[in-house]
């Protein structure tokens, strides 16, 4: 520490100063405590200030001390450094009070870290850029690994652009062996006569000149599973990239598996072949695109056949369309529940199988030159077990009716069993009646209106909210509906409804159910129709629309969160573009048992199991 000079005493001042009084210590303090305080001000203002990182100095305006109040003068800087360290003094010895702190918040300085010690001298800092703001819409978009699938249907260069199917290639214990042990499909028939012809089984005779000369099988009702797994091989548009895939198709025979094993069979041996699939399924890599959301598969069958509810050993079916997995694909049935999600209705096969667009023309011309002498015909059976089944009040008024053909099919008639029997009469008739079968839909609809019939309905879960894909959504186009709550009741004429139809009408009806006959049927798997679309192609077209509309949502975060399963059937009716749903006038022929969460009712799973009567030739 540097010696503080000696200073002489006040007599020697007093001799030197001439006799003047000497200079008084208490002054000499004084105005070193003020150049203090003027230097602690002056690095407070002129150097601190400055610095960027600081935060703002109110005090230069509101706090700051002028020189020229004081009561003495204050030198513009302190001549000799060393004060500023050595001649230290606290706020107690200025001539002025001092306060503690500032009472404005804002007024407050970082820069004055204690009492007695000066602020440090900081550096001023290169002003700093402020960092980059990112705004969301700049923030570059979510890739998918799906989104190269949904380019390629920009492609306006690719015939197939958008359209591209994956076909996985499943183990034949999926589907080719089932065929090779086809005498095991079902219980009542020996299938094997059926899966000949590519599925569309035995061509028919044509003694009675009702057929055209080609195209025409014994085709069985149950035998999509093959009939379309088969036209996807003829399908143009397969691809081996599953990454430009538009749906990849599972050809797995589900309604050949749950026909072999629903008679005898305890619900481990029914469900295996499903839970096998559904693993293989998960281990590929396509699976994980999206959760198999993107895969769909047929099941020929109704879908009560894989909707069992329960783990007892009596319920029916399996439960494949109840498995998670299962869920997220798509699964065609000939008959879908009105309250699922995850099952599409596709018609029912028929008899007829074109191989070219001209075999298609030559027979809907001939449905169109017809004479119909019948006003509408009838061809079934009763359901006295049944007090919901309206058949033995259709039967009663088809008998009494001078206007009705009526083909009864609990007599044991062979005709009931005769294609050609059945298409003749429907060719003669200008109306179909249509009631339920054992669960909502027959395969006598598909079969009257290829006939050229005017298919009437009296339930709209035989038709209106099932193949919505595949027939107008106004349905009063190509078919008439007669609720079956007032022929039930007995107050409601079959006959005086229809004469009341102009002929007008009628006319313009029946023409649109002529040229809906290439949707409604299953062209020749081993050929391929040029311009028109087919059954098969209607359903692969709208699968495709399905999970590209998927798809998009997805990727603009637009999925509809609202969507009610149970209301399944409401949302098929909705035109493109809705997604809002609410009161229907249907909603009473769809109030469904809230039974533990099911999907069916006791009555359809009875109508189920009495399916198989149909499959043993009836056409009831």
């Amino acid at each position: 520490m540097r010696r503080r000079t000696v200073l002489p005493s006040h007599h020697d001042d007093t001799e030197k100063g001439g006799g003047k009084p000497p200079q008084s210590r208490l002054c000499f303090l004084a105005t070193l405590c003020v150049m203090f305080w003027v230097l602690i001000f002056y690095f407070h203002f002129s150097v601190l200030a400055s610095d960027p990182e600081g935060q703002p100095v109110a005090v230069a305006t509101e706090a700051r001390i002028a020189r020229d109040d004081l009561p003495f003068p204050v030198p513009d800087r302190v001549s000799n450094p060393a004060l500023a360290t050595e001649a230290r003094i606290s706020r107690d010895d200025l001539p002025l009070p001092v306060p503690d702190r500032v009472s404005d918040p804002a007024l407050a300085s970082p820069a004055i870290a204690s009492d007695s010690e000066p602020p440090p001298v900081t550096t001023p800092k290169k002003e700093e850029e402020p960092p980059a703001v990112v705004h969301l819409e700049d923030a570059p978009p979510k890739e998918y690994p799906f989104q190269r699938a949904l380019k390629t249907a920009e492609n306006e260069s690719d015939p197939c652009g958008g359209r591209y199917i994956y076909v996985h290639e499943l183990p034949p214990r999926f589907n080719d062996d089932m065929l090779r042990e086809c005498q095991r499909l079902s219980l009542w028939t020996n299938m094997c006569k059926f899966m000949s012809n590519d599925g569309l089984g035995p061509p028919l005779d044509n003694e009675d000149g009702v057929f055209s000369s080609t195209g025409w099988h014994a085709t069985n009702q149950f035998a999509v599973d093959v009939i379309f797994g088969n036209r996807m091989k003829q399908y143009e548009c397969l691809t081996k990239d599953s990454s430009i895939a538009a749906a990849v198709f599972v050809p797995f025979y589900a309604g050949f598996d749950v026909a072999r094993y629903l008679w005898g069979y305890n619900i481990s041996m029914r469900d295996a072949a499903s839970h096998d699939l559904v693993d293989w399924l998960r281990k590929r890599p396509e699976w994980d695109v999206m959760g198999g959301r993107d895969h769909f598969l047929v099941g020929g069958r109704i879908a009560w056949d894989f909707r069992r509810l329960t783990d007892e050993e009596s319920d029916w079916g399996n439960k494949l369309l109840f498995m998670p997995a299962a869920k997220n694909m798509s699964m065609l049935v000939v008959e879908s529940s009105p309250w699922s999600a995850n099952d599409f209705a596709v018609p029912y096969p028929t008899y007829f199988h074109p191989a070219k667009d001209a075999d298609v023309f030559v027979w809907q011309d001939r449905m169109r030159n017809l004479e119909r002498p019948w006003l509408f015909s009838f061809a079934g059976a009763p359901r006295p077990g049944d007090p919901m089944s309206i058949r033995g009040q259709l039967i009663d008024q088809c008998r009494t009716s001078n206007f009705c053909k009526l083909l009864e099919c609990d007599l044991g008639e062979s005709k009931c069993h005769s294609p050609s029997a059945i298409m003749k009469m429907f060719q003669s008739s200008l109306f179909c009646l249509q009631p339920q079968g054992d669960s909502y839909t027959r395969r006598s609809a598909f079969d009257s209106m290829l006939a050229g019939c005017v298919p009437v309905f009296f339930h709209p879960g035989s038709a209106y909210v099932q193949y919505t894909w595949h027939l107008p959504k106004n349905y009063t186009r190509y078919s008439v509906f007669i609720p079956e709550g007032g022929v039930r009741k007995g107050n409601v004429s079959i006959e005086g409804i229809l004469r009341s139809i102009h002929p007008d009408v009628v006319k313009k009806m029946r023409e649109e159910v002529i040229n809906l006959i290439p949707r409604v049927i299953y062209a020749d798997p081993r050929s391929k129709l040029e311009t028109l679309k087919d059954a098969f192609d209607v359903s692969v077209g709208a699968i495709i629309n399905k999970v590209t509309q998927m798809r998009r949502d997805i990727v603009s975060n637009s999925e509809d969160k609202d969507f009610i399963e149970e209301n399944s059937w409401k949302y098929a009716l909705l035109e493109e573009g809705q997604r809002t749903i609410g009161p229907h006038e249907w909603d009473p022929f769809f109030s469904k048992p809230k039974d533990k969460g099911a999907d069916s009712s006791n009555s359809s799973v009875g109508a189920a199991k009495n399916s198989w009567k149909i499959e043993q030739g009836d056409q009831n």
